[in-house]
């Protein structure tokens, strides 16, 4: 029965205290899905007795059937918290479950800008896995303020059979662990983001079971027993504090062993006797204990056994939505106070204008300012609700609104839409919406009427701000290294396929849909084997009306680099003979390139504010560093095009052009046409006709482009691969099968460390992305099923061997990608691509 009207959701997005914006973020398999089950049970959207097994949020038929998360999925949840005054204040909770699956990092991305709090959830068997890191790591860069769940106390207690003490370690490593992560990425712009068992921004529990709770609900039972304020009680719930009951004091050591953790004594304690009662049967122990938790079992409860009886117990004494909610309300912050820390972060213009200063102080009164961060698809085919944030002003159903998508420059008409007008404002429930006149800032939402123009993520606002400046893009943790080749079966079919490709393209905020011009190939980019195998069962099933697809083997993104500087200039001549270009080539320092990627040097920065940190950084020459000429490709990446030249007429004039040409080298690489990264290209020498018709773009661009290959090739060029970081859980009796079958798949092993307590390892490895195509499978098989590998992309390794060489590992990748793409065989060689004097 759902406790709440739409009315009274829309009344509350007015109340910005009471509204709090939060995602469920983890690793796989720790139970974000199953643990938001309690707190929906709570809002009465589903039977508290279905809580943990339904997976409300999880509302795709293949999320079921395969019992993970795929795609965020928002709710809005409204509660009435009672206080110790007998008032009740509502609370607006806007809640995103975000998958677990490094193969979807991108849904966590786009659900984090929007929200400005996290419930970061630690299985207490597992621990901090690779992927807690990651997602923690994109929560701090979007300045959220984390609390921790620590969830599978069950687990902990019945499987492995900890001790009160051994618990109490194992949860303490565990917390420890995850503020080592915080105060690693912390850039301590918005006070002290790590958590504490004794703030009360810590909860233990299990989502399965339903129960959880924080030291404060203990800290509330003991607070008259003891006559002491709740808040000192919870600082000695946590830590070296020894209740000594002779003395009636507390005390920090525990006496050679003689006296009990307070942790342990008081709370740990009591579950244990109610989980033992409630296992071995023990009705005498259950009963003496029930009236003293304050607990009345039904009849029916009665006659329950084992785990069903321990989760009714469990439940009716710790309500885990209490505990969560108490300490999402308590500790996550307010949107105002919120954007109070993190517009500086969002805002792509300078932060003096009215509109940064609306999204500063949430001004429902101000400008419209709200960021699209994905597009949810909705009932009827191929449509999409356009999802995001209202930062500042009122989104109205109805309204005429200007929208700017990512590829928006000011001066410029490219990806902008003026003066469309939003159908419908929708508020977001889960599994289906509910339509509301307006949403005021502070608030996620979802518009209908502007997918024909935002692809994947925009900036809206109203239709008069000619001057505002759009949200700065979202960076993800993982990039598309993993493509496929798809064709119809029926070539008349091929219309359907090129528009689901389109209709795939706005539904996932990573994969990337490309349509090769000259070879006509249909390539799809995704993070990794299984995200890729979601797409291409979207892609058939619901984007291109469930025709058949062929479908190649998964291929992989390469790039192409040099591994020393031209020993030479390398001439290019113009078609017309008149103009000619010298260029050579020499590798960045990996750092620069790291630097160039995460946006710490970019093509927008001043150029004496640029020039005076490569110099200080990386050595450069003050005159150099200033000419940078441009970034490619699509002037963010990794490799410079650079001016060297000294006093050479006319050179401004021909400066477009030769970047069109870097651009297209950059994007295209002479070994087999892949990205290029890592180079710089110096232009060193130049000579022009003095007729400026004699030197126009089309003289000069591809002899630019030219110049660039040449330069490139002329300084031992190599291939890069890309490399996957594979974190494997595994026992020590299938160690040796692990280390063989990495040793098969050109992997190397970095370390194996075992659990304390536990037969468990974690191994970090290193694995070519080339070589994990089935590798999950292929290790499961090995190792009998008990080795779980998780896969995230990390780095770009060089192969060795020379491209010319006819028997090296790097000759047969060149060469196999040059067939795929339908080139000839044959690499080019300077000669080939530069003129002579």
């Amino acid at each position: 029965m759902v406790k709440f009207s739409i009315d009274e959701i829309r009344n509350i997005m007015d109340k910005q205290p009471q509204i709090r914006n939060m995602s469920v973020i983890a690793h796989v398999d720790h139970g974000k899905s199953t643990l938001t089950d309690s707190l929906v049970a709570a809002a009465g959207i589903i039977a508290q007795a279905n809580a943990g097994q339904q997976r409300f949020m999880d509302t795709r038929d293949d999320e079921q059937d395969r019992c993970i998360t795929i795609k965020s999925t928002s709710i809005s949840l409204y509660y009435k918290k009672p206080a110790e005054d007998g008032t009740e204040t509502e609370y607006l909770i806007n809640l995103i479950d975000c998958p677990g699956h490094v193969d979807f990092s991108s849904e966590v991305t786009a659900a984090l800008r929007v929200t400005d709090g996290a419930l970061v959830v630690v299985d207490a068997v597992s621990g901090v896995c690779v992927q807690t890191e990651t997602v923690l790591r994109q929560a701090l860069q979007e300045r959220i303020r984390p609390v921790l769940m620590m969830n599978k106390l069950d687990r902990a207690f019945l499987e492995l059979q900890l001790q009160p003490e051994d618990a109490y370690t194992n949860f303490n490593k565990a917390i420890e662990s995850v503020n080592v992560v915080i105060s690693t990425y912390d850039d301590g712009g918005f006070g002290d983001p790590q958590v504490y068992p004794e703030k009360g921004t810590v909860a233990f529990g299990s989502g399965l079971h339903c129960w959880g709770f924080t030291l404060k609900r203990f800290a509330k039972m003991y607070a008259k027993k003891f006559g002491v304020a709740e808040e000192k009680l919870m600082k000695k719930f946590w830590g070296d504090n020894f209740f000594d009951a002779a003395n009636k004091k507390w005390v920090k050591d525990s006496q050679g062993g003689k006296l009990v953790r307070g942790f342990c004594q008081f709370v740990l304690d009591p579950i244990y006797k109610v989980f033992h009662s409630c296992i071995n049967d023990d009705k005498p122990l259950l009963e003496k204990v029930l009236p003293v938790l304050g607990i009345t079992l039904s009849a029916d409860e009665k006659q329950q056994k084992d785990k069903k009886l321990m989760k009714s117990v469990m439940a009716k004494w710790l309500p885990a939505a209490e505990a969560l909610l108490e300490m999402i309300v308590t500790h996550l912050p307010s949107p105002k106070v919120a954007q109070g820390y993190r517009y500086e972060h969002l805002y792509n213009g300078p932060l003096d204008d009215k509109y940064c200063q609306a999204v500063k102080n949430c001004d429902p009164n101000g400008p419209l300012m709200m960021y699209v961060s994905k597009m949810v698809p909705t009932n009827d085919k191929g449509r999409f609700y356009a999802f995001g944030r209202v930062f500042a002003g009122k989104v109205r159903t109805g309204q005429k609104a200007r929208l700017m998508g990512p590829n928006f420059e000011h001066g410029k008409n490219t990806d902008l839409f003026d003066d469309k007008t939003i159908q419908r404002t929708v508020v977001m429930m889960g599994r289906y919406t509910e339509s509301v006149d307006d949403i005021p800032c502070g608030n996620v939402a979802g518009l209908v009427g502007v997918d024909q123009f935002l692809i994947k993520t925009g900036t809206i606002t109203d239709s008069d701000c000619k001057d505002a400046c759009p949200f700065r893009d979202m960076k993800y943790s993982v990039s598309p290294v993993v493509r496929v080749a798809v064709e119809p079966k029926n070539q008349a079919d091929l219309p359907k396929v090129i528009e689901g490709m389109k209709r795939l393209a706005k539904s996932d905020p990573l994969v990337v849909c490309t349509i090769n011009e000259e070879s006509g190939e249909k390539i799809i980019a995704g993070a990794g084997e299984l995200h890729l195998e979601i797409c291409l069962k979207d892609l058939r099933d619901d984007f291109c009306g469930g025709i058949e697809l062929k479908i190649s083997d998964p291929v992989v993104a390469f790039r192409e680099t040099v591994s020393e500087a031209s020993p030479c200039d390398t001439l290019t001549k113009s078609p017309n003979k008149h103009n000619r270009l010298y260029m050579n080539a020499e590798p960045l320092p990996e750092e620069m390139q790291d630097d160039i990627e995460q946006g710490k040097i970019t093509a927008n920065d001043e150029a004496k504010k640029r020039a005076k940190y490569l110099q200080d950084q990386y050595g450069w020459d003050q005159d150099q560093a200033r000419k940078i000429w441009s970034f490619g490709p699509d002037q963010t990446g990794p490799n410079l095009m650079v001016d060297v030249t000294k006093a050479v007429q006319y050179l401004n004039e021909i400066k477009d052009s030769v970047n069109s040409g870097f651009q297209i080298a950059a994007k295209e690489g002479p070994l087999c046409n892949e990205t290029c990264r890592g180079v710089r290209y110096n232009l060193t020498d130049v000579t022009l006709h003095t007729d400026a018709i004699h030197r126009g773009a089309g003289q000069i661009l591809h002899t630019a482009r030219r110049g660039c290959q040449a330069a490139h090739c002329n300084s031992a060029p190599k291939f890069l691969e890309p490399i996957f970081l594979v974190e494997i859980q595994c026992p020590d009796s299938v160690l040796g099968s692990v280390y063989s079958v990495m040793n098969r798949r050109r992997g190397t092993i970095d370390q194996a460390i075992q659990r304390p307590g536990t037969p468990m390892f974690n191994v970090k490895a290193y694995l070519p992305v080339l070589e994990s195509f089935n590798f999950s499978t292929f290790l499961r098989s090995e190792t009998g099923g008990e080795a779980f590998p998780q896969c995230v992309f990390h780095h770009w390794q060089i192969v060795g061997g020379d491209p010319w060489d006819k028997t090296s590992k790097i000759r047969e990748l060149v060469v196999d990608t040059r067939k795929r793409k339908g080139l000839k065989e044959e690499i080019p060689t300077v000669e080939e691509l530069s003129d002579k004097l």
